[in-house]
């Protein structure tokens, strides 16, 4: 669910919440290509003839008993005449997912945008025939001269990320049941308190509602990351202060904030290992250590219910009056994975 890929100017805020538009690196998925609820079935190719206006070149696929096995990896027509006589015509190379659907191989597209527009009219065609659901196209940046003739063809926008655009095509006649676009951002706050019932606050550059009013640390949590690590890391990046996951406390749930999506942010219990400030000035204004009373008695929120009541329930958990979720590492029998399940322990 992380999301957004552009630094924006733009800020707003959300409970004590300072909301932000993530900066997310440019990183481009050229190699296993997993989508949610999909999952690579063995490849599924074949011709409807060869001609010797086409060019082929070859790439190396994994093969369905292990190692790697060649096959052509795209079509270059050297006519640019899609209907002169005897012009061959390949099916685009994909494979079958569990969902009765198709995924097309982004690595073997054709290379030109004639050949593409052929290949995939007649695959369309062919998966048709074959009763199949829901086809997933993923395009590159380099590719990108190829998205309008999919969109011609039928396609639709499902998601974009830095380096690709996906595009989706459901045949039957009836509702899509293909699962839609990623939409909620993640995010975390870090309730740093002291046995002298200091709290670690900090004051964001931002001119937005909450500006010059001190709040916990905010910010969201990276592609990958679970939710603990996100909150110890951004209280480190913004603080320099080092400090240990003990629980999370509440989450808050909120919808049309950046981009028209949603947003869940995890209140994060974490004691301090060290109370020396560094503030990373390039994200926060200041940052110290503030006497708990003084901090929820600032007017900001007197004003904010939920705010206030997200400080008191953190409160409460320092003083042994409130217990959390907890985070432990379990396997899962749907994946075989390790991951983390929060519960009162």
């Amino acid at each position: 669910m992380e999301m957004m890929a552009a630094e924006v100017g733009l800020q707003q805020s959300s409970g004590f919440y300072c909301q932000q538009f993530p900066r997310v690196p440019r990183t481009s998925w050229t190699q296993n290509c997993i989508f949610p609820g999909l999952s690579k079935g063995f490849l599924r190719k074949s011709s409807l003839s060869m001609s010797s206006s086409a060019q082929f070149r070859s790439c190396h696929v994994p093969s369905i008993n292990g190692g790697t096995m060649l096959k052509r990896k795209g079509i270059h027509v050297v006519s640019s005449d899609l209907a002169s006589p005897g012009l061959a015509v390949e099916l685009l190379d994909a494979w079958d997912d569990e969902y009765n659907g198709v995924i097309i191989d982004t690595e073997c597209l054709p290379s030109s945008a004639n050949a593409f527009a052929s290949a995939l009219l007649a695959s369309l065609t062919n998966w048709k025939l074959k009763g199949k659901s829901g086809i997933w196209l993923k395009i590159l940046s380099e590719q990108a001269d190829l998205v309008p003739i999919a969109i011609q063809e039928g396609f639709d926008y499902h998601h974009a990320e830095p380096g690709y655009v996906m595009l989706t095509y459901w045949i039957p006649d009836e509702p899509c049941l293909l699962p839609g676009s990623p939409s909620h951002q993640i995010g975390i706050a870090g309730f740093v308190i002291t046995d002298k019932k200091e709290v670690l606050v900090v004051k964001e550059k931002c001119p937005c509602s909450c500006s010059g009013v001190w709040k916990l640390p905010t910010g969201y949590i990276n592609k990958y990351e679970d939710i603990f690590s996100g909150a110890v890391r951004e209280v480190k990046e913004e603080t320099g202060v080092d400090t240990i996951f003990q629980e999370m406390v509440a989450f808050r749930h909120a919808h049309r904030v950046a981009f028209e999506k949603s947003d869940l942010l995890f209140v994060c219990m974490l004691k301090p290992l060290s109370s020396d400030i560094i503030v990373d000035e390039k994200e926060i204004q200041d940052a110290k250590w503030m006497p708990l009373g003084e901090f929820i008695e600032q007017p900001f929120y007197q004003e904010d219910h939920m705010s206030r009541k997200m400080i008191e329930i953190c409160t409460a958990a320092h003083e042994d009056r409130y217990d959390g979720f907890t985070a432990q590492q379990l396997i899962s029998k749907l994946d075989g994975r390790v991951t983390y399940l929060y519960y009162k322990g």
